[in-house]
């Protein structure tokens, strides 16, 4: 996967996982990385006292990640040393480490595995909901992160042809005025600065695409919930649609698009959305 420019990269959304491994599941030892070529190639340790697991990379179907990769489930070996079910082709940098009890939590975006993440201690420890817990959910996160960089790469590709046109035909237009609307609730739900202000640009040439010769400047200012509504709106969504697409209450949806009906003194949504993209602030 490319990394959008602003964001993360690969190795440094697995090093803030590894390091949130430790500090949410109190074992010593976290590493972790991504697939590749069917293997796990590990660019992130956590904690250890020795380097035998840098740069480790872990084969599908082999040791206890590579179990994880391939059956898409969480594994643990309690006494690693002396554990059955599992293939120790990897037990030159796990015990060089001096690990005992290791746990291996697969990151699966759509059904595929994407990565894993490991925890362990120096001594035999239980594996309870108490670790199991947060390191299920740190996964969850990165898989999350994964899943909407997945997505806009996806959208950003589809949108590429049409930035290229000159004319837009009204097929090409509906469908860049959709591909709008979603890629603000993508960015709505995304916690990350630097991905949130990329796509904010993104969303911004995309706007700037359709824009005619007739485009009036204006000194209207939309807050982003606001053309967040607009935008939903001018695809035709209800009120609940648009509450339902944008994770909002309808009440406050109805909220949302009085004020920016206001601020374009526009009296229905209709109005409001031709204004707006007059002002050319929607596509």
């Amino acid at each position: 996967m490319v990394a959008l420019a602003g964001t993360e990269s690969d190795t440094q959304l697995i090093a803030r996982a590894v390091g949130d491994l430790v500090r949410r599941t109190r074992f010593p030892v976290a590493f972790g990385g991504l697939a590749r070529d069917d293997s796990i190639h590990v660019t992130s340790v956590f904690g250890a006292r020795t380097r035998s697991l840098d740069g480790l990379v872990v084969r599908s179907g082999r040791g206890l990640g590579g179990k994880a990769l391939l059956e898409r489930r969480p594994r643990v070996a309690l006494d690693y040393r002396s554990a059955r079910g599992i293939t120790h082709d990897y037990d030159g940098p796990v015990l060089g480490e001096g690990i005992a009890t290791l746990f291996a939590v697969p990151i699966v975006v759509a059904e595929r595995t994407r990565g894993v993440l490991y925890c362990g201690s120096w001594a035999s420890a239980p594996i309870g909901d108490a670790v199991a817990a947060p390191a299920l959910r740190v996964a969850d996160e990165v898989a999350g992160e994964l899943r909407v960089r997945d997505e806009v790469e996806r959208r950003l590709s589809a949108a590429r042809p049409a930035a290229e046109a000159s004319v837009l035909a009204p097929a090409v237009q509906d469908e860049l005025r959709e591909t709008y609307a979603e890629l603000r609730g993508i960015a709505a739900s995304v916690t990350d600065a630097a991905l949130r202000e990329r796509l904010a640009r993104v969303e911004q040439r995309l706007a700037s695409l359709s824009r005619s010769g007739d485009v009036a400047p204006s000194d209207v200012r939309l807050s982003p919930r606001e053309i967040d509504v607009l935008a939903c709106a001018a695809l035709g969504a209800t009120n609940s649609e648009i509450a339902e697409s944008l994770a909002l209450k309808e009440a406050t949806v109805k909220s949302y698009l009085q004020a920016a009906m206001a601020k374009l003194d526009a009296s229905t949504r209709h109005a409001a959305v031709l204004k707006a993209r007059r002002a050319g602030l929607l596509p």
